[in-house]
């Protein structure tokens, strides 16, 4: 068994006036390498807590977030945005595309963080995956939303990761689209054998992945113990 991922008796709480709101309690959780699985869950239920642990975006209050072995809440910043720009692939609902940068330049983003002066080609290559070959020197204005995600999509695999975390990728377009954006996000999860965590209020696409789990109360059920009603 390839482990990339493992959550240890992971907790996160928020305190809400002089309430204590506990999200997350002792999630225990493990994802191969190549495997993909989709996260339901109402809203407010904790997804987007439970992914931010997973980009190393936050920290749990108890319990230890790895991945490729390394305990995330030990790493400096520094270290920290240079093992994300180089093993983490994120895809947001909104793109998270900088405006006044091009296809190119944003796409380049993650190998700039690693200290790397030249991320032309591979930035070229990740863009001409996504099927953008032809739109490298345009901004996000002029872009349609599926070109945008494209983007977002290239930005993700251009330092070649083997994990993505994708939350609502498609949620911003229209269903011909977002079907089209996550067929390629599958395709090119397994081109290279990369995991993937999708969070998702869409049950058909959640259930395109090897598993299906849901988050309630705290805690990660597989999908036919627990539903999103």
């Amino acid at each position: 068994m390839d482990i990339l991922l493992r959550l240890n008796q992971v907790s996160k709480s928020f305190e809400q006036g002089k309430q204590k709101i506990e999200v997350l309690a002792r999630l225990d959780f493990i994802v191969e390498r190549g495997e993909s699985v989709s996260i339901l869950g109402q809203s407010g239920s904790g997804k987007s807590t439970l992914l931010s642990l997973l980009a190393g975006l936050d920290h749990p209050d108890d319990g230890t977030v790895e991945v490729k072995g390394e305990d995330l809440a030990k790493l400096s910043q520094d270290q920290l945005s240079k093992f994300r720009s180089k093993n983490l692939g994120i895809v947001f609902q909104q793109y998270h595309l900088m405006s006044n940068l091009t296809a190119l330049e944003n796409v380049g983003i993650p190998l700039e963080l690693q200290g790397k002066s030249d991320f032309t080609e591979p930035a070229r290559r990740a863009l001409s995956q996504v099927g953008l070959s032809n739109r490298l020197n345009h901004f996000p204005s002029q872009l349609s939303g599926g070109e945008c995600q494209r983007v977002a999509l290239a930005r993700a695999i251009v330092s070649e990761p083997s994990f993505i975390l994708a939350d609502e990728p498609s949620g911003n377009l229209d269903r011909k689209t977002g079907g089209e954006i996550m067929d390629l996000l599958f395709h090119l999860c397994r081109e290279k054998e990369r995991s993937l965590i999708l969070v998702t209020h869409n049950l058909e696409l959640a259930q395109s992945c090897d598993r299906s789990l849901v988050l309630r109360d705290g805690h990660l059920n597989t999908h036919a113990e627990g539903n999103t009603d």
